[in-house]
């Protein structure tokens, strides 16, 4: 593999440039053409969440979550769909581990359901739930897969009293994940904490659009984001107690991902501050081990109660970052503005995919690893999911879906740009292995490379699969 240093990248970037204003071929011939081949040992995969492909609800002492709740809630999830059945992975993973396998995948990101080992969320483990995972874990290795195991992807045993709004569920998480990590590091060696702490905090305690459906005062959503990242570290310290010698911990953060409009040193000195930020509840009280003191004179009254110790806790260190990334927000510096910067809204127009949420902008592949690597230093990075969602309907057996393949094309050769760059991204997991339960949105919008009929449970490849099978072979951008 070719490889590049940040000069050579700009003389190929200027040379672009250059073509784009007007220049000609022979005034940018000495610029040599950038290959989009990957580092040697660059580790492929893709992703999934135990709630939105397992189904079997009622089986084998699973308790029941938060999730199952509000799904069963009318008028909370489009067309009053639920996860009782899902994607059937449940009882399908090993034909899963064949979809793996014939993509060429070295590794593959899944979660565990909490309560499928402590039904109530605490107490004495469930052996049937242990006894599935061990087989999912064998299953993937037997076929040279790799696993990356989630701790925790938002279903919540409902039993634990208060759930998130008690301090006591965080201490409940970092037991149940260290049981977890002690039953599987022996074959396991990477694990993530917690899935987009944004999520199951905001999204279900601030805006009442995710489980458990609440619309809290402010004071009250800051101290459920700080049981979030308090769970996470309690995790941490946990797992790093019970693993095997050798094994590998981080989390999987939708960090708010802020990219500058111009790439011009303003501008990108402006980005870098928002995303330290404007994500102070989250991966920058983590990674700093303290609340910035904006975030605290910002939120006045409603700051959250922070117990002595916590914030030591909450910057356990960590051996990697995963980042969820899907789509940027554009950011302006701005002398004029209280912070210096000005995030920019998504205009009527902007593209987007199926999803209305997903605005397309490829660069943030690019910016997010940068940012985070220039601000707080990981040792390992990882995308630990990107991909989107798009209308695939299947003619003649087959869906062509030309739109996927065009957003992934697009974001993994700006990923590419920040590996060749040298920031210490490791792997890339895309989301997802097959269509799925998309939260409130239900089966509406599929963000599979495999098509998922659900009355049958038949797997069907899409056009994108065979797009990542051939990338990964190449172990190039195609």
């Amino acid at each position: 593999m070719t490889t590049y240093n940040r000069r050579e990248i700009g003389k190929a970037f200027g040379a672009a440039t250059a073509l784009a204003a007007g220049g000609t071929i022979a005034a940018t011939a000495k610029a040599a053409p950038i290959d989009l081949d990957f580092p040697q040992g660059f580790k492929w995969g893709c992703a999934t969440a135990a709630y939105q492909i397992e189904g079997a609800v009622n089986e084998d002492g699973r308790g029941p979550t938060i999730w199952d709740i509000f799904s069963h809630t009318p008028g909370k999830v489009i067309n009053n769909a639920n996860g009782d059945v899902a994607c059937d992975s449940y009882h399908l993973y090993a034909e899963d581990t064949k979809l793996l396998k014939n993509l060429g995948v070295s590794t593959y990101r899944l979660s565990l359901a909490w309560s499928r080992i402590f039904p109530e969320g605490k107490g004495k483990p469930n052996q049937k739930g242990v006894d599935h995972y061990n087989k999912v874990v064998d299953n993937l290795l037997e076929n040279g897969i790799t696993p990356y195991v989630t701790m925790f992807h938002w279903d919540l045993p409902a039993a634990l009293p208060g759930e998130w709004q008690n301090r006591d569920t965080a201490y409940a998480f970092g037991d149940y994940a260290g049981y977890m990590a002690g039953q599987l590091s022996d074959r396991v060696k990477n694990f993530m904490t917690v899935n987009e702490l944004r999520c199951f905090t905001d999204l279900g305690h601030q805006n009442g659009v995710h489980a458990p459906g609440l619309k809290l005062p402010a004071a009250d959503v800051n101290q459920v984001r700080h049981h979030g990242v308090l769970a996470h570290g309690l995790a941490v310290q946990a797992m790093r107690a019970h693993c095997k010698p050798g094994t590998q911990i981080g989390i999987a953060d939708n960090t708010t991902m802020r990219v500058p409009v111009i790439e011009t040193k303003e501008h990108i000195d402006a980005a870098r501050k928002a995303i330290r930020e404007d994500n102070a509840m989250f991966l920058t009280a983590i990674m700093e081990g303290k609340y910035l003191d904006s975030y605290l004179t910002e939120q006045g009254a409603a700051a959250p109660k922070v117990k002595q110790g916590d914030m030591a806790v909450i910057a356990s260190p960590l051996d990697f970052v995963a980042l969820n990334i899907y789509t940027p927000d554009y950011v302006r510096a701005d002398p004029n503005s209280p912070k210096g910067y000005q995030v920019l809204p998504h205009l009527e127009h902007s593209p987007r995919m199926a999803s209305p949420w997903l605005y397309v902008g490829p660069e943030v592949l690019y910016w997010g690893p940068r940012y985070v690597s220039e601000l707080w230093g990981p040792k390992a990075l990882y995308i630990s999911e990107n991909g989107c969602s798009s209308d695939d309907p299947i003619v003649a057996g087959r869906v062509d879906d030309s739109d996927r393949i065009m957003y992934l094309r697009n974001y993994l050769t700006a990923m590419h740009r920040a590996v060749a760059e040298g920031y210490p991204l490791k792997g890339y997991f895309l989301w997802s292995l097959m269509d799925n339960f998309e939260w409130a949105d239900g089966y509406t919008n599929r963000f599979g490379i495999h098509y998922v009929d659900y009355a049958t449970q038949k797997r069907t490849p899409k056009l994108s699969a065979a797009w990542y099978k051939e990338l990964i072979a190449r172990n190039r951008v195609v």
